[in-house]
C-alpha cells in the first residue's frame, strides 16, 4: 500500500514541478516582455522630444530668415543696379548652360542611335551571309 501512495505521490510532486517551472518561465518571459515595452515607449519619448526641438529650431530659423529679410542694410543705387546686372548675367549664363546641356544629351543620343544602327546593319549582313551559304549548301 505505501509503494502504491509513493508510486501516485512522486508522479504528483514531478507534476507540480513541472508547473512550477512552466510558471517560473512565463513569469520570466512576461518580465521580459513589459521591459521591452518600457524601452520602447522610452525611445518614442526621446524621437517625440528630438522632433519637437527640431520643430523648435526650424521656426527660430524661420523666425531668424524673416529678422534678416526685414533688417536688409540698404545698399546705394549703384551698387544695386552692379548687383541686379551680375544677377542677370548669371541668369544669362546658367540659362545658356541649360542649353548646353540639352544640345549636348540630344546629340549624344543621336550618336548612340546611330552606333546602334550600324552594329544592327552589320548583324543583317552577317545575318544575310549566313543565309546565302546555308541556301547554297
Amino acid at each position: 500500500m505505501a509503494d502504491i501512495l509513493s508510486a501516485i505521490l512522486i508522479p504528483t510532486q514531478i507534476f507540480y514541478l513541472i508547473i512550477l517551472i512552466i510558471v517560473v518561465i512565463a513569469l520570466i518571459v512576461i518580465v521580459f516582455q513589459l521591459k521591452k515595452i518600457k524601452d520602447s515607449s522610452n525611445s518614442i519619448k526621446l524621437i517625440e522630444k528630438e522632433i519637437e526641438l527640431k520643430k523648435i529650431n526650424m521656426v527660430e530659423k524661420d523666425i531668424e530668415s524673416k529678422r534678416l529679410m526685414e533688417d536688409q542694410i540698404s545698399i546705394p543705387k549703384e551698387k544695386q543696379e552692379s548687383l541686379n546686372k551680375i544677377r542677370n548675367s548669371t541668369n544669362e549664363v546658367l540659362n545658356e548652360v541649360k542649353y548646353l546641356h540639352n544640345e549636348i544629351n540630344e546629340r549624344l543620343t543621336l550618336l548612340e542611335a546611330h552606333s546602334e544602327q550600324k552594329k544592327l546593319e552589320k548583324m543583317l549582313k552577317d545575318i544575310e551571309i549566313k543565309e546565302q551559304k546555308l541556301f547554297k549548301k
